[in-house]
């Protein structure tokens, strides 16, 4: 179960990238993303991706930013703001 943003994030991505047999150098390359920072997000060093980093991941991915959040995981978080 996804408790935080963070995680999501990640799972997101590599779920994306399991279906399209992507490997994180792959999708550096085709998002212009360093690959130290998809690993940064993948294992949680990074807890706050910026939005200009994941647009480049979607537009590597060809999905949009809206597909990239309309899951049911994102849907489930809690807010933030209590």
């Amino acid at each position: 179960m996804v408790t935080n943003i963070r995680t999501a994030v990640s799972d997101r991505l590599l779920a994306l990238c399991g279906e399209r047999d992507l490997t994180i150098n792959k999708l550096a390359t085709q998002s212009a993303v360093p690959p130290s920072t998809i690993k940064n997000i993948l294992y949680g060093k990074s807890n706050n991706p910026g939005v200009v980093t994941i647009k480049k991941l979607c537009d590597g991915l060809e999905i949009t930013i809206g597909e990239f959040f309309s899951t049911p995981a994102f849907d489930a978080l809690e807010q933030e703001i209590q």
